[in-house]
């Protein structure tokens, strides 16, 4: 069992920052990839970014390309997702994930265990 849990939402202007944690507990993720969704609401969820599980691989989605960088803590088993430039369209209540391989993956399915959210809200 992997618990997970995401901090650093809220409520932010357009074109400013905020930054996403999730801390995990359970198990350790060293060595495995780990993922950030969002939803918005009447949405599916859909795919923002994954890490692989040594850090040196990264995916990310289009939409939040150059904008967006996620990084892994291995020390303090916790993922991050800087967010810059943030735009209302990236409004959603954003999840962690772990998934048990080591290569980053886009697809929701593939993730075993999820966290609650942390709402982000931009403002136009």
């Amino acid at each position: 069992q992997v618990q997970l849990v995401e901090s650093g939402g809220g409520l932010v202007q357009a074109g400013g920052s905020l930054r996403l944690s999730c801390a995990a507990s359970g198990r350790t993720i060293s060595r495995y990839a780990m993922g950030w969704f969002r939803q918005a609401p009447g949405t599916e969820r859909e795919f923002v970014a994954a890490v692989s599980g040594s850090g040196g691989m990264t995916l990310y989605a289009d939409s939040v390309k150059g904008r967006f960088t996620m990084s892994r803590d291995d020390a303090k088993n916790s993922v991050h997702l800087q967010m810059n430039s943030l735009k209302p369209e990236d409004t959603a209540n954003y999840y962690c994930a772990w998934v048990p391989y080591n290569i980053p993956v886009r697809t929701p399915a593939s993730y075993d265990y999820w966290g609650q959210g942390t709402q982000v809200t931009v403002s136009s």
